[in-house]
């Protein structure tokens, strides 16, 4: 079987299939045309976000068997339309979930003690105590929609708090010893803080907007590092102002492109780029830490991604 290779990962990912008996090809820097031109001789595509694998492109693929992408939602990929193919498609979400749930805890413990307002004014001189008075975590109520490889994750790291855990998801019966599983009425009654750990679909998309927020009994601080565009940026910056929503852990956003690797590219005719106004007010507000869609990118990450693409396509092919 060959397989093409659409974007670096590590090493061992090409090494552990040459040694499977796979022949291996690396293509980095052709156009997507340039791809479906040669598709056709390919068994296999492993990518992470390069381009959007859409109808056009799986039908000149026309001897594809598998889609394997190094991470850990599909939503670049038409599901619906592979499947009808018989192509066999491939994530990788217990690579990364460790990452993604250190990370959230990482942003929640930093919001909560102002590390970063804090950090800022003391490398400008400024030893301001009593401003950065924190908050403590244990007592709080953490809620999570999504509760599926990344909100277990992060469930998990909140063992070590005095915390209620509870979970709102689409699935039934996905609640465990970490959590507690509740309908969306009952986390938006008790929540302290919201976390985020859904894929991008049609029922995520814009799911946080004015209507949502509102619902809330009681100001709360929110985390995402699932998708940004389940987030409505004006309204939670609208939220934020109104201090509806006491601060913001954003390792993603609703800007991002699909390639996942730039954000703002449109400049204006002096050459600076132009952010909506919305981005203009997080990236100033003391209360909302930003990261790169990085929650899930550690070192130790891109290793278990690698593996688990492996070890999927072994089992699945060998």
């Amino acid at each position: 079987m060959k397989i093409l290779h659409l974007d670096s990962n590590h090493s061992l990912l090409l090494n552990q299939l040459n040694d499977l008996g796979f022949i291996n090809e690396e293509d980095y820097t052709s156009t997507k045309s340039e791809i479906e031109a040669k598709i056709h001789q390919y068994d296999g595509v492993i990518i992470r976000s390069r381009f959007t694998i859409d109808q056009q492109f799986l039908d000149k693929a026309t001897n594809l068997k598998f889609i394997g992408r190094v991470g850990a939602g599909l939503e670049n990929i038409d599901c619906n339309y592979a499947e009808e193919k018989g192509v066999y498609l491939i994530s990788a979400p217990e690579g990364n979930r460790n990452a993604v749930g250190e990370h959230t805890l990482g942003m929640l413990l930093s919001l909560f003690n102002k590390l970063n307002k804090a950090d800022a004014e003391v490398r400008k001189g400024k030893w301001l105590r009593e401003n950065n008075r924190g908050i403590e975590l244990d007592g709080k109520i953490v809620g999570l929609i999504g509760y599926g490889n990344m909100g277990k994750a992060f469930a998990k790291k909140l063992r070590g708090f005095d915390v209620e855990v509870i979970c709102y998801d689409i699935k039934p019966n996905v609640g465990d010893e970490n959590c507690k599983q509740v309908s969306l009425e009952e986390l938006q009654e008790k929540a302290d803080v919201l976390s985020l750990h859904t894929p991008q679909t049609e029922l995520t998309i814009n799911m946080v907007n004015s209507t949502f927020i509102n619902q809330f009994s009681k100001p709360f601080w929110i985390l995402n590092t699932a998708r940004g565009k389940s987030i409505v940026t004006e309204d939670l910056v609208e939220a934020l102002k109104n201090k509806k929503v006491l601060g913001a852990g954003l390792d993603v956003l609703e800007y991002e492109k699909k390639s996942f690797e730039n954000l703002f590219q449109k400049k204006d005719i002096s050459g600076k780029v132009e952010m909506p106004e919305a981005f203009q007010y997080l990236i100033n507000a003391e209360n909302v830490i930003l990261s790169p869609h990085v929650a899930g990118w550690t070192i130790e990450s891109k290793e278990k991604l690698a593996q688990t693409i492996v070890d999927k396509i072994k089992a699945k092919f060998c």
